[in-house]
């Protein structure tokens, strides 16, 4: 049980952290950016495609895709239970990243991205949990061997 309540709480972490971040956006970005660190851009951009721009003006299309992954992905919570760390771990970075971008299409139309390293496009906050928990997944995958081909 207390496993269930950890997952549970890194789920509610990421989404509190990334509707936080976003809202933050929404208010004190949509009419400009800002740079507070040299390499850093902070960029309000509405998109309504995937990673990297791709598809855009497809939010019902993405809505649909958000869906069945959040719906793969709790099966695979249940189904991994016996996983390594980095499986669950990862596992869950997706689905909290899923979750929020699946949030804002549902709410907005649009995901709302906003961190801007000018050497890459612009992403938030469920895009990073996005991609840190693939790279979790892959390794834990890898490490437990289900990742080798036969």
């Amino acid at each position: 049980m207390r496993g269930r309540a950890r997952a549970l709480g890194l789920l509610s972490g990421i989404f509190a952290a990334d509707r936080a971040s976003k809202l933050w956006a929404l208010r004190r970005l949509a009419g400009g950016g800002l740079k507070p660190l040299p390499w850093l851009w902070l960029t309000y951009v509405q998109n309504t495609g995937a990673a990297f721009g791709l598809g855009p003006k497809r939010n019902g299309f993405f809505i649909g895709l958000s869906s069945a992954l959040i719906v793969l992905l709790l099966y695979l919570e249940r189904a991994w239970k016996d996983k390594d760390a980095w499986t669950r771990w990862g596992l869950l970075l997706v689905l909290g990243g899923a979750l929020g971008n699946l949030y804002d299409r549902l709410a907005y139309g649009f995901v709302v991205d906003f961190i801007d390293l000018r050497v890459w496009p612009v992403f938030n906050v469920a895009d990073s949990c996005i991609s840190v928990g693939a790279a979790c997944l892959m390794l834990g995958l890898w490490l437990s061997g289900d990742g080798k081909s036969r």
